[in-house]
């Protein structure tokens, strides 16, 4: 009997902890943040569906222009080099400083490279004869450079030009005169890709 006691007891307890969970204060609601106010007008508003987003503005990507056929995109880089478009340009006695008539030819030469967008030239350095090899090799790529940097003032792409210094090594003219010396003190352009 005491054992029924304590269960009836136990049970009324029970019945009493849940009946007083289920009457107490109720858990307060969770408060959620109001949406934002919608300023645009919709459908039900003006009776007109909404504006569509403004487009996104995406920088259009041309590809250049190929070049046409022409006689010299045609020809290989042997008959270009032989009969080339680009013309060397020439430098005072002991100077690397790009002159009057040199910044001319450079423009002219620029045009060039510009049309043809894909060549890479080898811009060449040479000296006359005179001075001693290290110095006409300095002097050499001196010169190919101005004239590199140059081009690369007026947009041609620094990585479609390479320089080299030649010194005296390769002389256009083997005279052993002013007019062989002044023919020989140049840049001179080699497209080496087409």
């Amino acid at each position: 009997m005491m054992r029924s006691a304590v269960a009836k007891a136990a049970a009324v307890v029970a019945l009493v902890v849940i009946t007083g969970a289920a009457c107490g204060k109720k858990t307060a609601p969770v408060v959620r943040p109001a949406p934002p106010a919608d300023t645009g007008a919709t459908a039900s508003d003006s009776g007109r569906p909404p504006s569509p987003p403004q487009p996104v503005n995406e920088p259009v990507i041309v590809p250049p222009e190929p070049v046409r056929e022409d006689r010299i995109s045609s020809a290989s880089l042997d008959d270009l080099n032989r009969n080339s478009p680009l013309k060397p340009v020439f430098f005072e006695l002991d100077s690397s400083e790009v002159s009057g008539p040199g910044r001319t030819i450079l423009e002219e030469n620029a045009a060039v490279l510009k049309k043809y967008g894909t060549w890479a030239v080898t811009v060449e350095g040479h000296c006359d004869e005179r001075g001693t090899a290290e110095y006409n090799l300095a002097l050499g790529e001196r010169r190919a450079l101005a004239a590199r940097a140059f081009l690369v003032s007026l947009g041609i792409s620094a990585d479609r030009l390479r320089t080299v210094s030649y010194g005296k090594e390769f002389p256009f003219d083997p005279g052993h005169d002013e007019g062989a010396f002044s023919k020989n003190r140049r840049a001179h352009f080699v497209i080496t890709a087409k």
